[in-house]
C-alpha cells in the first residue's frame, strides 16, 4: 500500500515532470460571432489516422472553449521557431490578439499566414477532464511548411535540432 501523497506536493511534482516534456506550440483558432478567436496551447495530439482525428486540450475558463460546439471548425496553427512572441500574445486573455498578425479564413477557421503546420478540424466531441476539456475533432484539412517548429521545454521556447 502506498503512502498518502499530499495534493500540493503531487501537483508541484507533476508540473515539474510535464515541464521536462518538450511540446510543439500551436495557436488554436475559431470564429466566435464572426470574429477570429485564438489561444496558445501545447497540449494537442494526433488521435487517429483512420479516420484522421486530432485532440486539443483547452482550459475550462477559455473563451475559445466557450465558443465551441459540435461541428464547430477549429484551426490548429502549429507555430514556427521564430513565432515565440505570437505564442505569448495568444497565451494572454483579452481582445485584439490578431491585431497586426497576418491571417486569413482557411478551411472554415482563422489561419495564421506564417506557420509550421496547419490542421483544420470539425469538433466531434467535448469531454470534460479535470480543469480542461478535451476537444476531439475530425480532420478536414492539413498542410506543412518549410519552417522549423516552435517547441516549449522547461518553461522556455526553442526548436528541434536534428542530429
Amino acid at each position: 500500500m502506498s503512502a498518502e501523497i499530499d495534493d500540493e506536493v503531487l501537483q508541484k511534482s507533476f508540473r515539474s515532470a510535464m515541464g521536462n516534456v518538450a511540446a510543439a506550440v500551436s495557436v488554436v483558432t475559431t470564429f466566435g460571432d464572426g470574429e477570429p478567436m485564438g489561444s496558445t496551447v501545447s497540449a494537442f495530439a494526433s488521435l487517429s489516422m483512420e479516420p484522421p482525428m486530432l485532440l486539443v486540450s483547452l482550459d475550462n475558463r477559455s473563451s475559445l472553449l466557450a465558443a465551441l460546439r459540435i461541428e464547430s471548425v477549429v484551426g490548429v496553427n502549429v507555430l514556427a521557431a521564430h513565432q515565440d512572441q505570437i505564442a505569448l500574445r495568444f497565451a494572454r486573455s483579452g481582445p485584439d490578439k490578431f491585431a497586426d498578425i497576418p491571417w486569413r479564413p482557411e478551411d472554415g477557421a482563422p489561419a495564421l499566414v506564417d506557420r509550421h503546420a496547419w490542421v483544420a478540424m470539425a469538433v466531434t466531441q467535448l469531454i470534460e477532464a479535470g480543469d480542461h476539456t478535451l476537444v476531439l475533432g475530425r480532420v478536414e484539412a492539413a498542410d506543412t511548411y518549410a519552417h522549423a517548429p516552435l517547441t516549449y521545454w522547461q518553461r522556455a521556447f526553442g526548436t528541434h535540432k536534428t542530429f
